[in-house]
């Protein structure tokens, strides 16, 4: 028998390179695209700016200082809207994920409104709290909280049997069995829960600052709007998608720290 010899070719490129280069080809792709958009004069240029403006536009945004004073507004309103509304979510999560009963009542009412609009309740939040920033960290907070509380109470329901024994076995309190057992064995879906509400806390901040406000992110989109300057209003978005970048980027490396299943530390 005559022996046959498989040769086999290794990739030019490892898969993590692969990735980054069909990334790298879709951002130039849509630059082309834009870019020959912009000067095909199918649509008005100040509506399609050059990319040549836009970048104009972001260099003399990031030395503005006008820009960081804005940013620290909305950063500031989404952080404390985070915390407030997935805090509630958390422990709401909890409550849902851990009782059957408990769950089965309550929880269709948040799939019931966690897709809606919550634009809607904003007239109502500005009566409770005011023009101020109470009302954007309100809008805020009421948008994050429901895919905290939903992420938790999946995570929850996903807790080995045995962990939930070994807390009962050490007659850990409500508090030790949260602290020491729940929130470690669903970590994953607990900061996916907050990388999420993140997200959304933010379109809910900004959202907010579009309609009244006069400092933040939001309130500058809306004034470069109405001033019909695209490519500042364009180099703000940047701006603003590569902020989403970065808070998603960083939660999701804690997410990827988690190693291994959970061990509970119950004291007596």
């Amino acid at each position: 028998m005559a022996a046959t010899d498989v040769v086999t070719r290794r990739p030019l490129l490892a898969p993590r390179q692969q990735v980054a280069a069909i990334r790298l080809a879709i951002i130039a792709v849509a630059l082309i695209g834009w870019q020959g958009l912009a000067l095909s004069g199918l649509l008005y240029q100040d509506v399609v700016p050059p990319l040549q403006a836009i970048g104009a536009a972001l260099v003399a945004l990031l030395t503005d200082p006008g820009f960081y004073a804005d940013l620290w507004v909305t950063l500031y309103e989404t952080l404390l809207a985070l915390v407030i509304g997935g805090g509630i979510g958390l422990l709401v999560g909890v409550a849902l994920g851990g009782s059957r009963f408990t769950g089965e009542a309550f929880e269709p009412y948040l799939y019931y409104l966690g897709p809606t609009p919550k634009i809607i309740f904003f007239p109502v939040l500005i009566m409770w709290f005011g023009v101020g920033p109470g009302s954007k960290v309100a809008m805020g907070a009421l948008s994050s909280f429901f895919p905290v509380a939903l992420s938790v109470a999946v995570g929850m329901r996903a807790i080995p049997a045995i962990l939930i024994r070994v807390g009962q076995s050490f007659r850990a309190g409500k508090g030790q069995m949260l602290t020491k057992i729940y929130l470690p064995a669903m970590r994953a879906p607990v900061l996916n829960g907050f990388r999420l509400g993140f997200g959304i806390a933010l379109i809910g901040v900004l959202l907010a600052e579009t309609k009244l406000s006069n400092q933040g992110l939001g309130f500058q989109v809306i004034r470069n709007y109405q001033h019909f300057d695209m490519p500042a209003m364009y180099a703000l978005l940047i701006a603003i998608f590569a902020l989403s970048i970065l808070a998603n980027a960083a939660i999701s490396a804690l997410a990827g720290r988690d190693a291994g299943p959970a061990r509970p530390a119950v004291s007596n």
